[in-house]
């Protein structure tokens, strides 16, 4: 068989998506409308986006793996055998002797409200990827490479995912989750911001996110402004509106939303990026991308956790039929 061999594993092909960036375990409590102070039982899981967005893709059925690391402890131990069994590859997820993994409660008040409170002190092992650790070759070679704002935020994981952002060249489809945690800053945001979005072709944010990154927070305007900074397909999320998807080509997608019943809506916009990836990669209309994406991430809206909630591909089929969307 030929083809492509990523680097030092002996594949005979590179991977659909390689994701990087925030990994930790979410403890949620296991009723909704309690407070964190009144809770008294919780459900353990898999969290990070970009190590959810990997869950979501390899549920679809692309070959996914994650470039993140870990706490040399139980919670990541937990959190390797979690991304093994949901299918996505943990080569690239490593220990650090001396961090905690990072845990993350969030308090669930549907159908807008779900706190999250981070525990990433005195720093996430996440954010101590290097460089010279990143398997350059196989982030070349993947089809997808998704990376997210919080991996700017700190040294020395900034300059990896830069490196890593410049090793892509606008090869195949790079992506940049806008991602923006104000709690994980400690300077600005927006000359990181303005350097990713040269070397990617795909940003994905609210209009929150979109704000930081071009001082525009209008959907069209925001649109318009990513464009501007250099991608080929700008994504604006709107929550309850629905999507905004804007491609330099000219074509506009305005998606509406799909209406489920939220449980949980933390999740939701990593199954839309899973699913983004997955429609892209299947080479589909943008229409047809968004509104998959969109069924993805209503799904998950309606579920309590969030990567063991990701959809399989019939059920964002089914939702869809029952939308009236292909």
């Amino acid at each position: 068989m030929g083809g492509l061999t990523v680097t030092g594993t002996g594949d005979p092909y590179p991977f659909d998506l390689i994701t990087m960036g925030r990994i930790g375990v979410d403890l949620y409590p296991l009723a909704t409308g309690v407070p964190l102070a009144e809770a008294d039982t919780f459900g353990r899981f898999l969290g990070g986006s970009p190590a959810n967005v990997a869950v979501a893709a390899a549920r679809l059925g692309r070959r996914a793996a994650l470039i993140s690391r870990t706490g040399a402890d139980p919670f990541g131990a937990y959190l390797r055998t979690e991304l093994r069994g949901f299918g996505v590859d943990d080569r690239w997820v490593s220990e650090v002797a001396d961090l905690p993994t990072p845990i993350t409660f969030c308090e669930m008040f549907p159908p807008d409200r779900f706190p999250l409170y981070f525990y990433r002190l005195p720093k996430a092992p996440d954010l101590q990827i290097a460089a010279d650790e990143v398997d350059l070759e196989a982030v070349r070679a993947a089809r997808v490479f998704w990376m997210t704002g919080t991996g700017l935020s700190e040294e020395p994981s900034r300059a990896a995912a830069l490196a890593a952002l410049e090793a892509r060249g606008r090869s195949g489809t790079t992506v940049f989750d806008l991602d923006w945690r104000p709690m994980l800053w400690r300077e600005k945001p927006q000359p990181y911001y303005e350097r990713a979005l040269a070397h990617a072709t795909v940003a994905v944010g609210n209009p929150e996110e979109c704000e930081i990154a071009t001082g525009e927070s209008e959907p069209y305007a925001a649109a318009r402004a990513l464009l501007a900074a250099g991608v080929e397909l700008a994504v604006v999320k709107r929550g309850p509106e629905g999507v905004l998807a804007v491609h330099r080509d000219g074509t506009v997608v305005d998606a509406r939303p799909v209406e489920v019943e939220v449980v949980n809506g933390l999740g939701a916009g990593d199954a839309f990026g899973g699913a983004l990836c997955h429609g892209l990669l299947a080479g589909w209309e943008l229409g047809r991308v968004v509104r998959y994406a969109n069924a993805a991430g209503a799904i998950v809206a309606s579920r309590l956790a969030c990567s063991s909630a990701m959809p399989f591909p019939h059920e964002v089929e089914e939702v869809l039929g029952r939308a009236g969307g292909v």
